[in-house]
């Protein structure tokens, strides 16, 4: 019945949420003093003289954050539980059970068990999913059943799961956890370190310092940065860690924004650490904001090589503003242009298509590197060195996003044994029957091609086509259809290494994955080569 009231109320409470948005704009503050004295009586109105009873915090809670869906995705509303959540992805410590837990429609899957950690100790697996925390069944809790996971040091927690077809249960104690933002640093050969740095909490500079000092202690002479899947994070982070290879003084960003007091210049503050060590830093599609600042700036200085993929395109800024009730608005407050001068936004959220989706950016605008090399905004950081396998595509994104590659994962996990991470290989007789595993699952996407195709036909036009160009454009879905199975072949190489990432954590965590890939990822391979020859690294720098 809940569940129909909201539907029943969203509707004019959305209609006034969206007039709101037209209104918020502008300088004209009668008119947004009258907007919500509107929507404040409607509100009191509603839920006084509705004819069921209503809960006014969930539709007010609907409301806001349908508002803002009509602008971009990191505007958010943040109640005091994402409060608390938020100050925790940034501090990189809270206390709970150790896992990367994701909460779908109706369950929650583990998705990683940090090694170590009470998850871990208690035996949780990925790709177990939590039917029941407590007395409490997952299926029955409206909020994010995660946050039942999260408590004091020491306290216990009972999870019921469910691990191929069997119902197993398991006490956990929580304890508290810490979110390295530097996971893993090695000697790749006896002169190239190599660093992953994860994420851009409050810990990032700070330990990538550490890592790199170390690192040089054992007599690294080169350095790879490894930024890839890196999501971003704080912006002060960024710019620390960028100091670290660049000396004090140096601009490194510059925010854009309509409010005059966001528009700032950031440059270094302190002395470098090293100025010259030779840098290769990697990124990928999954390369975003805080991400995109270090590689940017560093490419635009020409103070490293950047290879793998395109990055993410996030260049926008984001900051808390308080609210009332302990609540906070996470607002788009700017853009920020790395040290060329450019903005790698790729996505523009203020024009959308026919489906109501942003408007990727099509044409670019060249910029100079301090070398006069041509770089360019509007799409992320283009690499200097381009790694197919660290290229993704909308089959390849499919697969993720539909947790095929996840789920195959798992089953491979149940089905084999690994010893050793030097001795795990995935074969191309692997590979073909994760292919049988995507045709026999109910995996399936539309390409663009096939939306524009079954638009046409059913459109007010397609009645005058006849029955022969209708056959043709059946006969044409078909071909399309056949010709994904084709896909992954065609997209072996960026699949497989997203299935060998995937299947390798199951056996030997996360450090087993970087150990894994310092002995065969192809972009570290590649980053070793290139920093071994001199003249080759100094020649595109230049």
């Amino acid at each position: 019945m809940q569940k129909l009231i909201k539907k029943k109320v969203l509707i004019p409470v959305l209609a006034i949420t969206f007039l709101f948005i037209g209104s918020s704009y502008k300088s004209d503050f009668f008119e947004i003093a009258k907007q919500i004295e509107i929507f404040t009586t409607l509100f009191k109105e509603l839920n006084m003289n509705y004819v069921d009873e209503t809960n006014p915090a969930e539709l007010m809670d609907t409301a806001i954050k349908n508002m803002l869906e009509e602008l971009d995705p990191y505007t958010k509303f943040l109640n005091e539980q994402d409060v608390e959540a938020y100050k925790i992805n940034n501090a990189g410590e809270y206390s709970g059970i150790g896992a990367l837990v994701r909460s779908y429609k109706e369950k929650l899957l583990v998705v990683e068990p940090y090694k170590g950690y009470p998850a871990d100790k208690a035996g949780l697996k990925a790709g177990d999913e939590i039917i029941k925390i407590g007395d409490i069944n997952v299926i029955d809790f409206d909020d994010n059943a995660s946050e039942l996971l999260k408590g004091a040091n020491n306290s216990e927690v009972t999870v019921t799961y469910n691990r191929q077809g069997q119902t197993k249960n398991t006490t956990i104690k929580r304890e508290g956890i810490e979110i390295d933002a530097v996971p893993f640093y090695k000697m790749v050969d006896d002169k190239t370190g190599y660093i992953v740095l994860a994420k851009f909490n409050a810990k990032a500079s700070e330990q990538t310092k550490a890592a790199l000092i170390d690192l040089k202690g054992k007599g690294a002479e080169k350095i790879i940065l490894d930024l890839r899947g890196n999501p971003g994070g704080l912006l002060s982070e960024a710019i620390n860690v960028t100091n670290l290879f660049v000396p004090k003084g140096e601009l490194i960003v510059t925010t854009k924004s309509k409010v005059k007091k966001f528009n700032k210049t950031y440059k270094t503050k302190n002395k470098a650490l090293d100025t010259d060590i030779p840098l290769v830093v990697l990124v990928n599609g999954r390369s975003a904001s805080a991400s995109e600042i270090v590689s940017g700036s560093l490419q635009d200085l020409d103070r490293a090589v950047i290879m793998g993929a395109r990055s993410f395109g996030k260049g926008l800024v984001q900051r808390p503003m308080k609210l009332t009730y302990g609540t906070q608005l996470k607002v788009t407050i700017s853009r920020y242009y790395t040290a060329s001068g450019r903005c790698i936004q790729a996505l523009d959220y203020w024009n959308r298509d026919d489906n109501g989706k942003a408007v990727r950016n099509t044409t670019f605008n060249d910029f100079k590197t301090r070398n006069g090399r041509k770089v360019q905004d509007g799409g992320g950081v283009l690499p200097d060195i381009e790694i197919d396998a660290s290229k993704t595509n909308t089959l390849t994104n499919a697969l993720l996003a539909n947790h095929i590659i996840f789920d195959y994962a798992t089953k491979y996990h149940f089905a084999n044994k690994v010893n050793n991470v030097s001795d795990f290989s995935f074969t191309d007789n692997d590979y073909g029957t994760f292919k049988k595993f995507v045709s026999s699952s109910d995996f399936s996407y539309e390409t663009k091609a096939e939306k524009a195709l079954k638009q046409a036909i059913s459109s007010e036009d397609g009645s005058i086509y006849g029955s022969n160009v209708a056959s043709g454009y059946k006969n044409l879905l078909a071909e399309i259809e056949k010709s994904k199975l084709t896909a992954l072949d065609t997209y072996q190489k960026e699949i497989q290494k997203n299935l060998e990432d995937e299947i390798v954590k199951r056996y030997f965590y996360r450090d087993g994955l970087y150990e894994y890939s310092v002995l065969k990822d192809e972009a570290i391979l590649a980053a070793t080569e290139l920093l071994s020859n001199n003249e080759k690294y100094g020649a595109i720098l230049k």
